[in-house]
Formats: C-alpha cells, sequence, structure tokens
C-alpha cells in the first residue's frame, strides 16, 4: 500500500488495530477519533467526546502505539485533543492554571441558606484551618445542590488565604482513570506521590469508587498516609456512605471518624437568593416577580435555576427587551426539557462494569469466555436491560450477541443476584452510579 498523506496513515494504522479488537470496540471507541497531524515523532488525534478520550487514553493507547510502529517502522507518541460540537480543535489548559470556570466557585457566591448551612459553614472551617478539626469531611446530597461548588471554594480560598498549601482537587472517576493508566504505564510511584504529598485532597463524587477493588485499595492507601501525616481530606458523595452498600468497609469506617455535612434542595429564599446573585454576575436586572416565578417553579437543583438566569441575559442583550412571565415559562421549560437525564448509553455501562471487575472494556465485547469476562458480559447485558428502553435484541447487537443470549444472560444474573448478597449490591450500585450521573 502506498501512503501518500496522514490520512492514508490513519486508514492503515486503523486497519491494524482492527486485528488486536473485534469490530464492536473498533465502533465504539477508536471509530470517532481523527488523524489531526505528525510532526516530529508525535501523532496527534482528535476526538468531540471527553468521556471517549478517557477511555481511549486509559484502556487502547497501547494497542495504537504499536498499531502505529507497525506502519511506520518507529515508536511514536500519541495525544489525543478534544474537538467542540463544531469539529474545532479545543486547546486544552494546565490542571493547575486554574481556569475561569472554577475560580468562579467561591464561598462569598454560594448562596447559604436553612438546607446547606452546616455544609458551608464546615467547609468554610476547613479551609481556614486545614486538618485541624473535621477530618475527613464527608459532604453528601443529591445533583446540582452544591458540593463541587464548596469544593472549589475550598481550593480558591486556600489559594489566596495560605499559598502555600498543596490542594489537590480529583473526581473520582478521573482518580480511577489515572490509576489505570498509572499501572499500565508504570508511573505508579509518581501517582502515589501526587495524591501522598498533598496538603489537602479533595475528591468528588466519592461513589463512584464503591465496588472498584483496586482504586478503593489505592484510595483507602492514600486516605490512611494523609490521614496519618495530619493533612486534610475532604470528599463529596451523592447519598451517605452507609447508603453506598460496596463501599469498602474500612473506607466507611474512615470517614465515620469525621464529619458528615448534608446539602438539602435550596428552600424558597435560598433559590430567590441564588437567582438574585446570578444576576447580579450577569450584569442583567430582573423584576421580583421573575424572580418569584423562577423559584416557584424550580426547586431541586441550583443549576436549572443558574441555566433560566443565563437564558434571560442572553434574550435580553441579543432581543433588547424586558423579559416577560410568559418568556420565562418558555425558558424553564427548555431548561427542565434539557436537564432531563440522558438515555445511559451502552458504553457507558460496559466502562463502569469493566472498571469494577477490573477488566478491559475491550474483553467484554470480544468472544473470550473465560469465566470472570462471562459475568462481566451478562452483568452488562442485564444492566441495559435495567437501565436502558432497549430491546433485548438491540442489546444484543450492541454486544455482537443475539436476542435469546441476552435473555439467558439476564436470567442468570437475576440468580447470580439471589444467591449473592455483595453481587447483588455490587450491581445495584452500578445501577446507582449510572443513574446518578
Amino acid at each position: 500500500m502506498q501512503i501518500e498523506s496522514l490520512s492514508d496513515i490513519w486508514s492503515a494504522v486503523c486497519d491494524e488495530v482492527r486485528l488486536d479488537i473485534n469490530e464492536i470496540a473498533f465502533n465504539v471507541w477508536i471509530k470517532d477519533l481523527h488523524p489531526v497531524s505528525l510532526n516530529n515523532g508525535v501523532l496527534t488525534l482528535s476526538i468531540y467526546s471527553d468521556y471517549k478520550k478517557q477511555i481511549v487514553e486509559a484502556n487502547y493507547m497501547h494497542i495504537l502505539k504499536n498499531a502505529v510502529k507497525n506502519i511506520m517502522g518507529i515508536d511514536m507518541e500519541i495525544f489525543i485533543v478534544l474537538e467542540d460540537e463544531n469539529g474545532a480543535l479545543v486547546k486544552d489548559e494546565p490542571a493547575s492554571a486554574g481556569g475561569s470556570f472554577e475560580s468562579s466557585f467561591t464561598f462569598d457566591n454560594f448562596i447559604v441558606g436553612s438546607s446547606n448551612r452546616f455544609a458551608h459553614a464546615a467547609s468554610m472551617a476547613v479551609a481556614d484551618n486545614p486538618a485541624l478539626i473535621y477530618n475527613p469531611l464527608v459532604i453528601y446530597g443529591t445533583s446540582g445542590v452544591g458540593k463541587t461548588h464548596l469544593l472549589y471554594a475550598i481550593k480558591n480560598h486556600m489559594a489566596k488565604k495560605l499559598p502555600g498549601k498543596k490542594v489537590v482537587f480529583v473526581r473520582s472517576e478521573d482518580f480511577t482513570i489515572q490509576l489505570i493508566n498509572a499501572i499500565h504505564d508504570g508511573g505508579i510511584e509518581d501517582f502515589r506521590l501526587k495524591y501522598r504529598n498533598a496538603d489537602v485532597l479533595l475528591m468528588d463524587d466519592v461513589q463512584f469508587i464503591a465496588g472498584k477493588e483496586q482504586t478503593q485499595e489505592e484510595f483507602f492507601n492514600t486516605f490512611n498516609t494523609l490521614f496519618e501525616n495530619n493533612k486534610q481530606i475532604v470528599v463529596t458523595m451523592d447519598r451517605p456512605p452507609r447508603d453506598v452498600k460496596t463501599l469498602d468497609e474500612r473506607i466507611r469506617s474512615r470517614f465515620e471518624s469525621g464529619l458528615f455535612a448534608d446539602i438539602t434542595p435550596p428552600d424558597f429564599e435560598t433559590r430567590v437568593g441564588i437567582i438574585r446573585t446570578k444576576a447580579e454576575l450577569l450584569d442583567i436586572k430582573l423584576d421580583e416577580n421573575i424572580i418569584y416565578y423562577i423559584a416557584e417553579h424550580i426547586k431541586m437543583n441550583t443549576r436549572q435555576l443558574e441555566g433560566v438566569v443565563k437564558k434571560l441575559q442572553a434574550f435580553i442583550k441579543i432581543q433588547n427587551a424586558v423579559p416577560t412571565i410568559s418568556t420565562v415559562q418558555g425558558f424553564i421549560r427548555d431548561i427542565i426539557n434539557d436537564n432531563q437525564p440522558e438515555p445511559i448509553k451502552i458504553e457507558k455501562i460496559i466502562s463502569e462494569v469493566a472498571r469494577t471487575y477490573n477488566v478491559t472494556e475491550g474483553d467484554i465485547l470480544s468472544n473470550r469466555r473465560t469465566a470472570e469476562l462471562a459475568i462481566a458480559r451478562q452483568i452488562s447485558m442485564y444492566i441495559a436491560r435495567e437501565t436502558t428502553e432497549l430491546s433485548y435484541k438491540a442489546i444484543g447487537e450492541s454486544f455482537g450477541k443475539d436476542h435469546s443470549t441476552v435473555l439467558y444472560s439476564c436470567r442468570q444474573i437475576e440468580k447470580f443476584m439471589r444467591d449473592n448478597s455483595f453481587e447483588r449490591d455490587t450491581i445495584n450500585d452500578i445501577i446507582k452510579n449510572l443513574k446518578s450521573e
């Protein structure tokens, strides 16, 4: 084959990759990659999904590198960048740079009410005096009530007041992916140094590590190292630790030695305060009737309140008009519809099951028939039936199987769960995590 362009090279690489993984795995994870450039021994690829980017980097990078070496005859580095919805490349910002998104979350613009007063006070106390009180601090509540805001507020407060402190913020899913990469690339010591040398560890959505044995073991050891060295730990969860059935008992016990602070959906007065503050930040003036109407009709999620105010800002700037109740009604309908949970995708189910059972997505999608892969594959099919509207036939097609295999798998897992309480809890936690995202 004569290779004349970057497209030719990438086409040849894809043909090589297909020799190592099945067609389903290729279509799910590799097909959406696009070649960007090939310079100085570095092949740059792009993809539209940050989630897929992380999965490819964690599980398929060695396959891509081998394929490139087979085609080009030399070892090359591969770098994956993100595309926006228009296909334009998104420039990565250094994690330490603290972009405007993170820096916008402060204690000053966190609206305090009866639903979050205790969590706010505890977070401020920790930010002022890390590791002296409330260690660990566990903040829990449903999505959109301000847990992540408080984590960033702690980080930003300490950057100003205690700049010498090394503060590490990480989402638990990223922690898991980084651990997988570290193990695969031989960088486990660097990974451990990053987290165990922190003065303050802020981890968001810890429920996602439940059931992932190796991730929980690493987190437990990291927790112990930090705690024994008098370092501060703050975590968030979507529910109390006791309700996450497959959370390691040792981790649950460590959490229980600290302080629990729950956040509930904001009351009416707090919702009004959030709307007013957001309007001020966006430099728009809203009639009190408009503010009260929004607060009365969006009750559970602060992100939805902010979303309506942003839509109003755009309306005022573009239309140069004063919004009415009718205008707001349309925006509320849009926001509520936009914020409906996205349908759970098969690839996300496979990814969660793979990380929980310490196999790869490619293994689950393959035809290999080891006992552990058979169970992981059947569990993936069962969860797909429980969390999606897909038919048995459609689920089967996603796994390269027929509908009777899916039916059989679901029945086997139902029996498996009846006979094994731990596995039942593990599968139910995976389902809860998928639904909470």
